[in-house]
């Protein structure tokens, strides 16, 4: 089938990938020239695990090609994803206004049937806008699809190749069956592809996403509490998550969450419910608690310290929001680093992937180190902010006879308590 991506950030460009990796033939526009010239060439802008492979395996097979005109994109595409930002607004809610331009645009150019399909997490109701504003100008017929992406950082690459499930909100036969023939290699294992109504589909990625970070937070608030009483979290974790109907998954605490999905996405479901006269009231404690636990090792840094951090060095490992991405975004280390550099603290940073994000975001304000063990040199403390693989078992000779003192605050619990005691450091973590 001809497929047309338009937009290639992390939803567009392993949408277009992968679905060339079945044999399709893909065009990814975007109005970026540089980015489009540097895929052209084979190079791949983001880091995600083994997007690579199949990012140059469908390049060379002439399969997947980019461009920066939404008319040829229009021309090749028989379904045309749009995967575009939809950044959070002043108010928080979803900035519509490039998926609305471009649909303005497509409604100008398009000059045969086509099926445009929301990929772009949108909220209820956008769909009907899309329509609107391609109607406005078209002069053909056309169909809106929502299909929201599930797709994890880090993980996106085999979630989209093998989906749990495929959600298609769509109201014309035509539409479904084009989308069920493209997306049928996906689900050979007998996973869903569930069709429902546009709205339905577009509530459905904010309600899941939204019920993950309340999972999250709440894990959380009880990681805060057992560290009141006596508790120690991953205990009640595990005698939680054994439980068949809670699961195991995103029950472990830390500094919060951050991303490209939950923080907007919660914002968002919740201006929704606003503008519609409901107050999604868990959303706002969601949305509170995260903000607070992104913080919530200062007050015990600053304790160690004698509320003194001004000229103390600050090694912090982990910039990401998560690991297995080089994405920043609401990442709990920039607000950490923020409130330490307001203290008065000297940071020095290490992260397998984010650092050039971190350092086009801050600059020289921190000084960021090619390895692990760098960044803890004359190091007075160690703050754990992602949990990277290749921090979970380190060398802890190399970490003692780096540091002036052995002190970690460990924001993702990555050791357990009694072991990195033993090796002669004080250890601070997340409820326990």
């Amino acid at each position: 089938m001809k497929i047309a991506v338009i937009g290639t950030g992390y939803v567009g460009l392993v949408t277009g990938t992968c679905l060339a990796e079945t044999g399709n033939d893909v065009l990814c526009i975007d109005i970026d020239e540089n980015k489009v010239k540097q895929m052209q060439q084979g190079q791949v802008p983001i880091y995600e695990p083994h997007l690579d492979v199949l990012f140059e395996r469908n390049i060379k097979a002439n399969r997947l090609k980019f461009s920066t005109s939404l008319e040829e994109g229009l021309e090749h595409g028989d379904i045309i994803f749009l995967a575009l930002p939809t950044p959070e607004d002043d108010d928080g809610s979803a900035d519509l206004k490039y998926i609305l331009g471009v649909a303005n645009d497509i409604g100008k150019l398009i000059k045969d049937y086509k099926v445009i399909v929301d990929k772009s997490t949108v909220p209820v109701g956008t769909s009907e806008k899309v329509e609107a504003a391609i109607a406005k100008n078209a002069s053909v017929d056309f169909d809106v699809v929502s299909n929201p992406e599930f797709l994890r950082e880090g993980f996106a690459v085999d979630d989209f190749l093998k989906p749990e499930r495929i959600v298609v909100g769509a109201s014309s036969d035509k539409a479904i069956k084009l989308m069920e023939k493209l997306y049928k290699p996906y689900v050979r294992s007998g996973n869903p592809i569930i069709v429902m109504d546009e709205k339905s589909a577009e509530l459905t990625k904010y309600a899941s996403n939204a019920f993950l970070a309340a999972k999250i937070t709440f894990m959380n608030e009880i990681a805060n509490f057992c560290e009141k009483v006596g508790a120690d979290v991953d205990k009640v974790r595990i005698g939680m998550g054994t439980d068949s109907r809670i699961g195991k998954r995103f029950l472990f605490p830390g500094i919060g969450y951050g991303g490209s999905c939950f923080p907007k996405d919660v914002k968002a479901l919740h201006k929704s419910g606003l503008e519609n006269n409901y107050n999604f009231q868990i959303l706002d404690a969601v949305i509170n608690v995260n903000a607070r636990q992104k913080l919530v090792l200062i007050p015990k840094i600053e304790a160690h310290f004698n509320n003194d951090l001004k000229g103390k060095n600050i090694a912090i490992w982990g910039l990401a929001f998560k690991p297995e991405t080089d994405d920043i975004r609401e990442a709990p280390a920039l607000y950490m680093i923020d409130s330490l550099l307001e203290s008065g603290a000297n940071i020095t940073a290490f992260d397998p992937e984010a650092m050039p994000n971190v350092k086009r975001r801050l600059g020289d304000k921190i000084t960021y180190k090619e390895s692990m063990y760098e960044a803890l040199e004359n190091a007075d403390a160690l703050v754990i902010c992602t949990e990277w693989s290749i921090f979970r078992t380190p060398d802890v000779d190399k970490m003692k006879e780096a540091m002036n003192g052995c002190i970690i605050f460990d924001g993702r619990n990555l050791y357990d308590v009694k072991d990195i005691e033993n090796e002669g450091f004080k250890y601070i973590s997340i409820g326990r």
